[in-house]
């Protein structure tokens, strides 16, 4: 394994540092509030040159961060070996890429990607996110489940409805669609199944059966996953914690061992 040069000790402690990185975390907000009050076109247009202006100065101060951290790395191929960092060099990057006035509506939406660099640097979302991703093979499985209940339930739903309610189950489409929005809980029963129930004093089964089956189970299996996977990797965390506590502690006792055999040896 590479060791740091003399000149990257210096570098490595200021990056990895808690005043580095808070102040990084600081501007990172302060580039979140300004691209928030751009949203106000009043404020926006008479003060357009102020926000060029910011916008231009934060680009640069996170542009001369990535510099450093790249620089205190060991080389260039561990640095882009995280992809938090691959991450980070590509939304900075983008900032450079993109300037001209044909890319305003690009850089603007930059800006607000430059908010999600909060996540690769504070730890503690860092770890949440990574164990996210773990889930994401467990979820495919879910996924299909759940795309296959979408399935039929639309197909269900398109013959039995397409008269009574074309809005909502005039095609496979629209009944998909309209699945969803009873999934997700938002005003399924008054706006989608009460005017058909008017019609079809049978229909309620329907609902009431997809509302059991698609939220309450497939929901609450995504939820256990990713809930799962996050107790997993704060588990994994503690581990390497306490491996890494042992190993300081072995390397103590070593090093007392040669002392105590270096005392031994110049007493002889």
């Amino acid at each position: 394994m590479t060791t740091l040069k003399s000149w990257q000790r210096p570098l490595h402690r200021l990056v990895n540092s808690n005043a580095f990185t808070t102040t990084i975390i600081i501007l990172i907000l302060i580039n979140a509030i300004i691209v928030g009050v751009e949203t106000y076109q009043g404020i926006y247009e008479n003060n357009r040159a102020f926000f060029f202006a910011a916008d231009r100065v934060l680009l640069w101060i996170f542009t001369v961060e990535i510099a450093l951290r790249l620089l205190a790395s060991r080389n260039i191929k561990s640095f882009f070996s995280n992809s938090w960092n691959w991450f980070d060099f590509i939304i900075v990057a983008a900032g450079h890429i993109f300037v001209g006035a044909h890319f305003v509506t690009v850089l603007r939406i930059l800006r607000v990607l430059r908010v999600f660099r909060a996540i690769s640097v504070i730890p503690s979302l860092r770890k949440l996110v990574d164990a996210l991703l773990l889930t994401i093979p467990a979820l495919g499985n879910i996924f299909l489940l759940m795309s296959i209940i979408f399935y039929i339930f639309a197909v269900i739903g398109t013959m039995l409805f397409q008269e009574v309610a074309p809005e909502y189950f005039g095609n496979l489409q629209l009944s998909l669609l309209t699945l969803f929005q009873v999934v997700t809980l938002e005003s399924w029963a008054s706006a989608v199944m009460r005017p058909i129930f008017e019609e079809l004093w049978w229909s309620w089964i329907y609902f009431v059966s997809f509302v059991l089956v698609g939220t309450f189970v497939v929901f609450n299996l995504f939820i256990g996953v990713i809930v799962n996977n996050v107790e997993k990797a704060e588990n994994a965390d503690e581990e390497v914690k306490d491996t890494h506590k042992e190993v300081t502690e072995l390397r103590k006792e070593i090093q007392e061992l040669k002392e105590l055999i270096v005392k031994n040896s110049d007493e002889k």
